[in-house]
């Protein structure tokens, strides 16, 4: 594989030659570094890269030069490598420069002249955004391949796995790529067993189980230890923050996860509220960074894996799977989080995976191109997905009962939404009924003020309503508030039977159900502020309470 390039420009001769000459210390054995003092030099550079089909990670350029502004030199560049990370070199008095262009541009950082010492000013920045960038970047001759039917449940049902577990790989739809029939041919497999997977080292599966996949791409299966401090149930951004503060602190962590990493959180296109990234990320890019830190501290994570109970003995947790394997730990972190509420439309089921997503939004955009599309629900994440889509789809239409998106979603998602010309929203309005074949051809939509229905064409209908706590698997073992959440803490003491099952001396710890030593963290605990941030403060105050417990056994 060639390497990639890193592409500097600035006009100044002296600035030029010392960045150049510290990025080529670092980096010059992964990546080819080019620089220029000359805007047109360089986009005559730029466009022979792009003829030659190579590749360049990162773009660097000064702020003030005499041929152009370096904002709209990385505006044009981003243009012929748009998988690209950029950077303005700036001085201090164009910070507002810099600012303006994280919101118009997308810029990705803006560093300050002088950056001494690199190691502490440019190193960290530029490693951030090229792990950015390759966990990203996908060659085309590389990684693993789905062929298959793109609106089929099965296809959708892998995608979503392996795109929420950051396993790259190629999606080949075999109505509409001329290669991917080849793949049938050379293994014999015929359309009734799809979807077929190829992997990197050219062996393949049909129609393969979560497991199955997840085997063959080396994710853990089973723990290594016999004991663990904390088990840790659920790999939102509640779960992940427990796993890295509990691994930091040298507690024995394992994390269960039953599907992907991140949660829902993971399915967002863009987060822009989260603090300490200006120009925002995506679900997919803060799992990642999660996983790769709590897996760097030493935490064990098991996925594809389903919970089905927990019970104690001798005072210590065993946690037994739906497949019979078991996890003893000596305590456990309940944070399963929350599940999108099933949209109640008769025969909506059917086109689950075909049409109909609850979530996925970042899996499916793709498909979407040149389409219409529908969304259900007004919050934050609908939002997101609809400017993530808005950028494929022809048009998308964005459905809530209320009046108002403003009382559902974020300010400046609502702001974003109405500068969008391809993205409407229909207040007041439900969606009552869905038609197609084996795929989604129609959606209805209902008024409910008059009642005036009408049917319109949809290529996809993705939903994000409501939410219900994943606590059903727990059954009775564990208090729950009227809509299933759990009950920790003060809460506890309020329930009638406390006293005939609580028989410590002490009161259960804030995060504590009414098992010593089970804690719930995030959305599904009762009580607890929703939203990203919430949650992950909410995995690290767990943690806390969770040494305070060991500490007293």
């Amino acid at each position: 594989m060639k390497l990639p390039f890193i592409i500097i420009v600035d006009d100044d001769e002296q600035v030029l030659r010392a960045i150049q000459r510290d990025v080529r210390n670092k980096y010059r054995e992964d990546y080819r570094i080019a620089a220029s003092s000359s805007v047109n030099e360089a986009f005559e550079l730029i466009k022979e890269l792009k003829l030659k089909n190579e590749t360049v990670a990162l773009f660097i350029s000064d702020q003030r030069m005499p041929e152009m502004e370096g904002v709209a030199f990385l505006e044009k560049s981003k243009e012929i490598f748009p998988e690209a990370k950029i950077v303005l070199l700036t001085a201090y008095s164009d910070i507002d420069v810099a600012v303006r262009a994280i919101n118009n541009l997308k810029l990705d950082y803006y560093l300050l002249k002088p950056w001494n010492p690199p190691d502490e000013k440019l190193y960290p920045v530029v490693d951030d955004l090229l792990d950015d960038w390759h966990a990203q970047y996908k060659p085309d001759h590389e990684g693993i391949r789905i062929i298959g039917f793109q609106w089929s449940p099965k296809s959708h049902r892998l995608k979503e796995f392996l795109s929420g577990n950051l396993v790259p790989y190629v999606w080949m739809d075999l109505e509409d790529n001329k290669e991917a029939d080849k793949y049938l041919e050379s293994t014999g497999v015929n359309t009734d067993s799809l979807p077929l997977v190829v992997l990197k080292d050219g062996s393949w599966m049909s129609d393969p189980t979560l497991p199955d996949l997840a085997k063959s791409i080396g994710l853990q299966q089973t723990a290594s230890e016999k004991m663990y401090d904390v088990l840790i149930i659920g790999g939102g951004p509640a779960g992940l923050a427990a796993s890295v503060y509990g691994s930091c602190e040298g507690l024995k962590t394992i994390l269960i996860e039953k599907s992907n990493p991140g949660g829902q959180a993971s399915s967002s296109a863009r987060i822009e509220n989260y603090l300490g990234f200006p120009k925002g990320l995506s679900g997919a890019d803060l799992t990642r960074r999660a996983m790769a830190q709590t897996l760097r501290f030493g935490t064990e994570i098991l996925t594809p894996k389903t919970v089905r109970s927990i019970r104690v003995q001798d005072g210590y947790k065993i946690t037994e799977m739906t497949d019979g394997s078991e996890v003893h730990s000596k305590s456990v972190i309940i944070a399963t989080g929350v599940e999108y509420t099933k949209l109640e439309i008769p025969g909506l089921e059917k086109f689950t995976g075909a049409g109909v997503y609850y979530g996925s939004a970042s899996v499916e955009a793709h498909a979407c191109k040149d389409e219409t599309v529908y969304i259900v629900g007004g919050g934050n994440s609908a939002c997101q997905a609809a400017m993530h889509i808005c950028k494929f789809a022809k048009e998308v239409s964005i459905v809530i009962r209320r009046d108002s998106i403003r009382k559902t979603a974020a300010n400046y998602l609502v702001e974003n939404i109405n500068k969008t010309p391809n993205i409407n929203v229909y207040t007041g309005t439900e969606v009552v009924s869905v038609d197609g074949d084996s795929v989604l051809k129609t959606v209805a939509l209902r008024v409910k003020n008059t009642g005036e229905e009408k049917t319109v064409p949809a290529k996809a209908l993705f939903i994000y309503i409501g939410a219900k706590p994943g606590t059903p698997w727990l059954g009775d073992t564990l208090f729950k508030d009227a809509k299933g959440y759990l009950l920790t803490g003060s809460e506890l003491m309020k329930q009638k039977s406390f006293n005939t099952i609580w028989k410590l001396e002490r009161d259960p710890l804030l995060p504590e159900t009414n098992i010593p030593g089970i804690f719930a963290c995030g959305d599904v605990r009762s009580t607890a502020l929703t939203g990203i941030s919430s949650a992950v403060g909410e995995g690290s105050m767990a943690v806390r309470f969770v040494r305070k417990y060991l500490e007293q056994l």
